[in-house]
């Protein structure tokens, strides 16, 4: 019988995902998240009972050990695009893995970490340092964890196409970050749960780190032209160096949900795809026996909100309106 999972992070864009992954399993479920009265929306996702929420705070181990108490394994999902306050890249990716790790060892749990391509202790981007910090402070406590590293995920509350689909609905350009050249691999947020699913399962072998891409290899600019294509819109595509990109940032990081960081630029400055060395051996999707969906099965579903003419184009509105002027 499925036993205990604890999932850290389990409220947000991939946790839901995850824990419907794990819910249609039959696991018991335990979400350790910040403010448990506002993970309310997990609930509809499992049977009554299966899926509870509980209060954890990476910054505190002792809510982090208490989280995991009992659970047979451990998935931690926690992660940051932007810093703010006490919520650093530092805080959440390393000394929040560190703690998750530690108590997962501690708990004799096995444990399922995410991290993301790009990962690198060389980097000049602090998001993708603190990503390798973690991934080794969790190698050290756990050395049978498995680590999955995604690409951009796309999905219905993705982060990037929506943004870039509202951007175009309000502004006559889009702007392409450092020529619109930087190469992206997307992968749907539902294959990625699949995967982390399947290493609960234990049908993914532990102690490796996997690379999580789509199917396709698409460069920023091919994604801007896919998302205006999907909502049916002209807009002028502006090439804006990454010099340049990076002094607009220092401004914009300082809206409470800043659309690009100075440090989000520095990881445009490198494509992220998987690697040859993950392709080769065999640590991607389709060797976890998972076919990657393509953004055009999934995103026109829920990009159609920001078309001019609404989910059923031009013609259906002009017949709307013609018979309510009848």
């Amino acid at each position: 019988m499925p036993g205990l999972v604890t999932v850290f992070g389990g409220s947000g864009f991939l946790g839901r995902h995850v824990v419907r992954a794990l819910a249609r399993r039959d696991y018991r479920i335990r979400v350790a998240v910040r403010r448990p009265d506002l993970a309310g929306h997990l609930q509809p996702l499992g049977r009554v009972g299966q899926i509870h929420a509980v209060q954890a705070n990476l910054r505190y181990p002792d809510s982090v050990t208490a989280a995991v108490r009992q659970a047979e394994v451990v998935v931690n999902l926690a992660a940051i695009l932007y810093e703010r306050g006490r919520q650093t890249f530092e805080a959440v990716h390393v000394d929040g893995a560190t703690a998750v790790a530690r108590a997962a060892a501690g708990a004799g749990a096995r444990m399922v970490h995410v991290s993301a391509i790009g990962a690198d202790a060389s980097s000049p981007s602090q998001y993708a340092r603190t990503k390798a910090a973690g991934e080794g402070a969790v190698r050290a406590a756990v050395p049978g964890a498995t680590i999955f590293r995604p690409s951009i995920m796309f999905g219905p509350e993705d982060d990037f196409f929506n943004r870039f689909a509202a951007m175009a609905r309000l502004s006559p350009v889009l702007p392409l970050v450092g020529g619109g050249h930087t190469r992206f691999q997307p992968v749907f947020v539902g294959d990625v749960a699949e995967a982390i699913a399947r290493a609960v399962d234990g049908d993914v072998a532990g102690g490796a780190t996997y690379e999580l891409g789509g199917p396709e290899v698409r460069t920023f600019r091919q994604l801007m032209e896919f998302v205006l294509a999907t909502i049916g819109r002209r807009r002028l595509l502006v090439p804006l160096p990454f010099p340049l990109a990076s002094l607009q940032a220092t401004f914009l990081q300082l809206l409470p949900k800043p659309p690009l960081t100075p440090d989000q630029v520095k990881l445009l400055c490198v494509d992220n795809v998987v690697s040859p060395e993950a392709e080769r051996e065999r640590r991607t999707l389709v060797a976890l026996g998972i076919a990657p969906t393509m953004i055009e099965a999934v995103v026109p579903n829920y990009l159609w909100r920001f078309r001019k003419y609404g989910q059923f184009g031009r013609r259906t509105a002009d017949r709307r309106r013609t018979t309510e002027n009848a």
